[in-house]
């Protein structure tokens, strides 16, 4: 019996989901690591994230060469601020001489004065802790934090979170239609945001719809699968949180996390 003064309790708020606990978006740490693996599936068609620090080729998408764990392109200026941080903090290290050929190809597709030399030196560095260090810091720096951030704002929990990550690691930061910023854009003309009062679920959908329009535009990313049955499936369960234990496809393979 409730003592004099106290609430009535409310027996309908034991049904009603509790709201997000802080740190149960993707800052929290254990939810960091399933966004890392849900990306790699699509970007490396394994859950073993921290193997693609290695990894380097050129995927024939117009960006030049795509390496590291979040696919540093040296086309687009992520993969030179990478090796300039890099070089900041370890002088001399066995990607330094290359920062010439980085600024001359920057915004090109070019492989000149990098090719094999640069990408045996880009595996070699790996093995250093503080290139893995700086591949992680950069990658918080431009995509993870920037997309968890916004995606706060915007009122989303860790599926919302996580859809925003992974448009901005694939489309970029920008403005234009098939950047981040466009798609996001397009999604709020379409549906307001939980923080406009509109419905997640259906924010999100707009979103994703968004999103798959502008992969299509592109022959490299036109397989929309890691948006049809990875992401819209955890949606279509009502898996806002990102919940383990999550099952899904990517390019008709499938995976798993148990917990």
């Amino acid at each position: 019996m409730p003592t004099a003064g106290a609430a009535t309790p409310d027996p309908a708020a034991r049904r009603r989901p509790a709201a997000a606990a802080a740190g149960s978006g993707l800052d929290d740490p254990h939810k960091k690591d399933i966004a890392m693996q849900l990306v790699s599936s699509a970007e490396n068609s394994t859950l073993d994230w921290k193997a693609q620090y290695r990894y380097i080729e050129d995927i024939g998408d117009g960006r030049g060469y795509t390496a590291g764990i979040i696919g540093f392109c040296s086309g687009t200026g992520d993969m030179l601020e990478l090796v300039e941080l890099y070089t900041d903090r370890v002088p001399g290290n066995a990607l330094a001489g290359y920062l010439p050929a980085l600024r001359r190809v920057n915004g090109t597709d070019s492989h000149s004065g990098l090719g094999s030399g640069f990408e045996n030196a880009w595996r070699a560095a790996t093995a250093d802790p503080a290139f893995q260090q700086a591949q992680n810091d950069e990658r918080d720096r431009v995509y993870f934090d920037p997309a968890v951030a916004r995606a706060k704002a915007d009122g989303l929990r860790a599926l919302g979170q996580f859809a925003y990550y992974d448009a901005i690691v694939m489309h970029g930061p920008g403005e234009d239609a098939v950047s981040f910023g466009g798609i996001r854009r397009t999604a709020l003309s379409r549906a307001a945001s939980p923080a406009q009062g509109g419905d997640e679920t259906a924010y999100l959908n707009a979103f994703l719809d968004a999103r798959k329009a502008a992969m299509k535009t592109e022959e490299a990313h036109s397989d929309t699968s890691r948006v049809d049955t990875e992401q819209r499936v955890f949606l279509d369960d009502g898996n806002l949180d990102l919940d383990p234990p999550l099952t899904w496809h990517v390019y008709g393979d499938r995976y798993t996390i148990g917990q």
